[in-house]
């Protein structure tokens, strides 16, 4: 053992003294304990399900939220579909945070600056119109052409039957001028093809099947809004769009003509404390779904950076600019998600750990100073005894106190920081130690 040690010695390594190892091992799990407290506020990965409230049933949202579905599906998150009566419920239901609904499709018009500050939007998606389909040949009446009809707009929350009202009041018209029908979406194409009512209004895209069925349907007609233009001038939310004739159905040129329509814009509305790793992933999901040309949008018209009611999340303000993470372009979601808070954490980790490390080795180096200095003063104390000696012979007593300190001084291990201090130590240890023999030595003599 001895010779291990020299040879340790020798080779210039010194065992790691156990004041040394603590502080090791108490900064560890300092550091440790500071990374799980982090990890558990900041929430670091993005939960696996997330809630979509999408719209009625054959809505062009069901059909966009089957999409989302399928898509994010690959990336291992799993989008659960609620079914409302549209834009107004959603935004209801988002506004209360124990819904459990995380984001959901809202109209431009829908919302106002009082609605919950929690709520940003990841951009608008697409253009949709407000159909008014009708049995009876079209004209340009508009809206006054529903007086005394059987009429379908949409249950309570729908977007359809807020829009009609807030058209209705410019046009000094109220829903007792004709017979009101809450019927779906899906309900509201059936009954109108089967003669049970006489004209539906509702807001959707032509993604949507619905719309797609009636636009082609035999005896169903698109009522054509000639007065677009003085709509949209009284509601900035609206936009007006053209459907070419034949659209629908060239074969049968349906329309005959081509139909002026007004058309709101649907945002894509999350909650504001959505993971930004999900928002950037939506973000990138919308982009493969609504960037592609249609009836009423060139390709790359959607989705933008377009604020409408509701302001945009910061994070869909980078994407727009700047496109995904770096790290979500390279790497799996999930990996990506991960890495990416780590390095979060590295910041205050990093700037917690340089302090701490730094107090814990003055704190050491305190303790080493104190045993050396406080052997110091005992051999202060031991050359004191000798001076008062004069020439007398040195007592057993204070022989023996020399020889514990020095077995005390030898059992001192420190860094190589302090090993100056011990080697200073132990060469006036020695002295004293030599006058306090001689000082025995001429007693015997």
């Amino acid at each position: 053992m001895q010779s291990k040690t020299m040879t340790d010695r020798e080779k210039g390594k010194m065992p790691m003294p156990r004041k040394t190892l603590a502080a090791i091992v108490a900064a560890t799990v300092l550091l440790l304990g500071l990374i799980v407290w982090l990890l558990s506020v900041l929430h670091p990965l993005p939960p696996s399900t997330i809630t979509l409230a999408c719209g009625p049933e054959g809505s062009s949202y069901e059909v966009f939220g089957k999409r989302y579905q399928k898509l994010l599906a690959k990336q291992g998150i799993k989008v659960r579909l609620i079914n409302t009566a549209g834009g107004v419920q959603n935004l209801a239901l988002l506004s209360k945070p124990d819904s459990g609904v995380q984001l959901g499709f809202v109209e431009g018009g829908i919302a106002a600056e009082s609605d919950d500050a929690d709520l940003a939007s990841l951009g608008t998606l697409c253009y949709e119109p407000i159909w008014f389909f009708t049995r009876q040949v079209a004209t340009d009446r508009g809206l006054f052409a529903l007086k005394g009809k059987r009429v379908s707009v949409g249950p309570d929350g729908s977007d359809s039957r807020a829009v009609l009202n807030e058209l209705l009041k410019r046009n000094a018209m109220d829903v007792g001028s004709f017979k009101l029908l809450s019927l779906t979406t899906e309900d509201s194409a059936d009954a109108l093809l089967k003669g049970g009512i006489d004209a539906a209004v509702m807001v959707n895209s032509w993604a949507s099947p619905v719309v797609r069925k009636l636009a082609k349907s035999d005896g169903i007609d698109i009522a054509n809004f000639s007065r677009a233009d003085a709509y949209v001038a009284l509601f900035p939310s609206l936009t007006k769009r053209v459907l070419p004739a034949g659209v629908a159905d060239l074969e049968k040129d349906r329309p005959s003509h081509d139909i002026n329509l007004l058309a709101t814009k649907t945002s894509l509305i999350v909650r504001g404390d959505l993971h930004p790793a999900l928002q950037y992933l939506l973000l990138e999901t919308i982009s493969k779904v609504h960037s592609r040309s249609g009836v009423f949008q060139k390709a790359g018209e959607f989705p933008a950076a377009e604020t409408l009611e509701i302001p945009l999340s910061p994070y869909a303000a980078n994407y727009y600019k700047s496109g995904r993470p770096l790290l979500q372009r390279y790497l799996p979601f999930w990996l990506a998600a991960m890495v990416e808070q780590l390095l979060l954490l590295l910041i205050p980790v990093l700037g917690l750990t340089y302090p701490l490390v730094k107090g814990l080795m003055a704190l050491y180096g305190w303790g080493m100073q104190r045993r050396i200095f406080s052997i110091y003063g005992e051999l202060y104390w031991v050359e004191s005894q000798i001076d008062k000696l004069g020439k007398k012979a040195a007592p057993p007593e204070l022989l023996e106190r020399m020889k514990k300190l020095e077995d005390r001084t030898n059992r001192v291990k420190v860094s190589s920081k302090y090993m100056p201090m011990l080697y200073s130590l132990k060469e006036t240890m020695a002295s004293v130690s030599d006058r306090l023999r001689t000082q025995a030595l001429s007693k015997s003599s």
